[in-house]
């Protein structure tokens, strides 16, 4: 049976289980519909040209994981961001983490989907915003009809989260394949602030897939950093799905890393509804062996006197595929808008691919935008000379590269996030560097 056709038919059984004061049959019902009419994403899909689920979908996912394993926090230490104080939100298997996690209702909400979907205290919020931005693409229906938890993350109206909040979830092998389904909806109000963490982690070497859908609504004058960290197994992969909704003043900026993984699906859509919005959508890709990554980006600029700024950096060695695929659409009413959108890529071999296609549709006459591609290796001059200073070819490697994405991560707000990002490249990069960006 094919993985369409089990999802469709397992719906039922799925619904039987649901909790009955959630009050999303409806909504559950319209989507597993729709996803069987769409199907997965193929090729002839424009937005999906370079990238192919086939290898992914081959395996036969255990939809509802049969059990939670016992994890202790020396088994994920090393996967958080420990050296901070955090709001922490654990999932193994999909299924929630209480001893692993943190969480609070103090001037901000920061607990889980599943009760915020089942407690009257949060259907104001539910109604408002669950499943409002994200489109009803094939994977988003999916999502909608499985999903039953994730992180629900409120901040309320002035206020700032006193930490960073983390969102973490871990694949533990107990099935032989294993397709998870988290749902976040993060929701910050007027003049507030919130920065958060999101990774995907497999602790095995059998095969997940996890489609994830992240809903996030930016009010007035709002200020929101979020962090997507993804450096997983090469048998995991992840369908990463973020829509963001901004209202006037706001300014939320998303930086992914992304460093493993089989394959990798990034959309991140931004729409701008208000004056004055600033969007930042900023990556590094740093990728070896047949690993595959793809950045598909939107920021839809409505109204006037916005700014968008795109940033993507990416290096592949190896057989190793990239893909880039950015659009910019600047709508009519949409006059003294200011949007840069960049792509600049490193090939350290000739059988490493990338496929770049940034896009500007520009309906108003008043703005400044501009886009661009670069596709390179690395300048053998510059190397020739690191190496006549005594450096060794692989570390003058290695700090050119660091120079590369130096940009990007002069960005980052968290200090620890940054260490850990210089960890991790330097990691891939196979060289000891004695300096912090």
């Amino acid at each position: 049976m094919e993985l369409k056709d089990k999802l469709v038919s397992s719906f039922l059984a799925f619904e039987e289980n649901l909790d009955p004061n959630e009050n999303l049959d409806t909504l559950r019902n319209e989507a597993i519909k729709n996803f069987e009419t769409l199907g997965f994403p193929g090729k002839k899909d424009e937005d999906w040209k370079y990238t192919s689920l086939n290898s992914v979908l081959k395996h036969d996912y255990s939809v509802f994981p049969k059990k939670e394993d016992a994890i202790e926090y020396r088994d994920i230490k090393k996967y958080l961001i420990h050296d901070i104080d955090t709001y922490d939100l654990v999932f193994i298997d999909g299924i929630y983490s209480s001893h692993l996690s943190q969480t609070t209702h103090d001037k901000i909400d920061v607990c889980l989907m599943s009760a915020a979907l089942n407690k009257d205290k949060y259907s104001a919020v539910i109604e408002n915003y669950y499943n409002k931005v994200a489109p009803k693409t094939s994977l988003n229906s999916l999502n909608t009809a499985f999903a039953r938890e994730g992180a629900f993350i409120h901040i309320h109206k002035n206020t700032q989260a006193d930490k960073p909040i983390q969102i973490i979830n871990f694949a533990t092998g107990n099935e032989s394949a294993l397709m998870l389904q988290p749902r976040n909806l993060v929701v910050v109000d007027e003049n507030s602030h919130v920065q958060i963490i999101e990774r995907h982690q497999s602790l095995t070497d059998h095969p997940v897939l996890t489609n994830s859908v992240t809903e996030i609504f930016a009010d007035k004058r709002a200020i929101i950093d979020y962090y997507k960290i993804q450096n997983d197994k090469s048998s995991a992969s992840l369908i990463d799905n973020t829509f963001i909704n901004q209202k006037g003043e706001s300014n939320v900026s998303v930086h992914t890393f992304s460093f493993g993984g089989k394959l990798t699906r990034n959309n991140l859509h931004f729409y701008q509804n208000g004056e004055r919005i600033d969007s930042t959508m900023k990556g590094v890709t740093i990728i070896e062996d047949k690993q595959h990554v793809d950045h598909n980006t939107l920021v839809h600029h409505i109204e006037p006197n916005c700014e968008s700024h795109q940033n993507y950096k990416g290096i592949f060695d190896d057989k190793a595929v990239g893909v880039f695929n950015g659009k910019v659409v600047v709508e009519k009413e949409a006059q003294k808008t200011n949007a840069y959108q960049s792509n600049n890529n490193i090939l350290a071999n000739d059988k490493a691919t990338i496929n770049s296609k940034p896009q500007l549709e520009i309906f108003a006459d008043d703005v400044r935008c501009s886009h661009g591609c670069t596709i390179g290796q690395l300048d053998e001059e510059a190397l020739f000379y690191l190496q006549s200073r005594g450096i060794p070819r692989k570390e003058a490697r290695g700090l050119l590269m660091y120079a590369f994405a130096n940009n990007v991560l002069e960005s980052v707000k968290i200090p620890e996030v940054k260490k850990r990002i210089n960890k991790l490249i330097a990691g891939k990069l196979g060289v000891e560097l004695g300096f912090n960006l």
